[in-house]
């Protein structure tokens, strides 16, 4: 058996957390916090007392620096099966358990066609304009014959293929490790990066955040697209040049960006991107759904009663 004196809750945006899982039954005190601290000498005397921290995916980066300045901490939980900005290396010098919780991988893939017809359709402005009192002010686009370019198909884009081709879209996909076989077992034709996105009319970006593709579109990349095309991201800020971007969204060089992912988050007040009208933008609400965020906080409350048990599940 193990104890826990407190736990802590972070980044619950929502307000959430305590709805959705029986904290109670853990019989340790927990706190929530709403907010997100970005100084670390801040957050660290925040986090100093607690044993045990429960995250919201990467909302809050636990890199080393941050570990070695919480001396009390036994346990720490992510939502969801991995986290990268967490030090798991640290943490296991420490002797910190690490664990996950189950997720679902199907809300992110349906926000990116939410974002995909909100952009080519017009609707966010078409709402604005009809409440206030104008009547059909913008021409739209069509889906059906259009190209999609899903950059990573992996299991985010296989869903979204898979959409694009109920539309009666041509998908074409690349990622430096994809297969001609695999695109075809999507519904895809393989192509290179280049020939993606001078042809796609809708590019999406389905890729994990690393070294290797960190600003996988760049200025060079946005030059390639065509004007009227549109590029979406709902995977990670970085891995677009969010300058590159901006630029070519206010000079006009592609038509629009759908974005739901920013390279600091939550995005400032004031933020330049917010400014262009060419844009759709959404505060990282990929897998932010009712149910996701019931099966992440139970999970968590799983893995608490688990380590108190002495057995520890799911871990990282």
């Amino acid at each position: 058996m193990s104890s826990l004196s407190r736990i802590a809750v972070l980044d619950d945006y929502q307000g959430v957390a305590l709805s959705l899982a029986d904290w109670g039954s853990l019989g340790v005190p927990v706190d929530v916090f709403r907010d997100t601290i970005k100084d670390e000498d801040a957050l660290a005397a925040r986090l100093a007392p607690y044993d045990a921290i429960v995250l919201m995916r990467e909302r809050t980066p636990f890199p080393r620096s941050l570990i070695e300045r919480l001396p009390n901490l036994k346990l720490l939980v992510t939502t969801a099966g991995r986290n990268l900005s967490v030090d798991s290396g640290a943490l296991k010098e420490r002797g910190i358990t690490f664990c996950g919780t189950g997720g679902g991988v199907s809300q992110t893939a349906e926000l990116t066609w939410g974002l995909i017809l909100a952009l080519v359709r017009d609707i966010p402005a078409q709402d604005r304009s009809l409440r206030e009192g104008r009547w059909q002010t913008a021409l739209g686009e069509g889906l059906e014959g259009q190209t999609l370019g899903i950059i990573g198909l992996g299991k985010q884009g296989q869903r979204v293929a898979k959409v694009a081709l109920a539309f009666g879209m041509r998908v074409i996909a690349w990622s430096q490790n994809l297969t001609a076989e695999t695109a075809a077992a999507h519904g895809a034709e393989r192509v290179e990066k280049e020939a993606l996105l001078r042809e796609a009319d809708v590019v999406t970006l389905h890729l994990v955040l690393s070294a290797r593709s960190r600003h996988t579109i760049g200025a060079a990349e946005l030059s390639l697209m065509k004007p009227g095309a549109f590029l979406v991201n709902t995977s990670r800020g970085p891995l677009v040049d969010s300058q590159a971007l901006e630029s070519a969204l206010r000079e006009g060089r592609i038509a629009g960006a759908g974005l739901d992912v920013f390279d600091e988050e939550p995005l400032a007040a004031g933020a330049s991107i917010a400014a262009l009208p060419n844009t759709v933008l959404t505060p990282h609400l990929g897998y932010v759904t009712r149910g996701n965020l019931a099966t992440f906080y139970q999970g968590a409350v799983e893995d608490i009663a688990a380590y108190l048990a002495g057995a520890p599940i799911r871990v990282i």
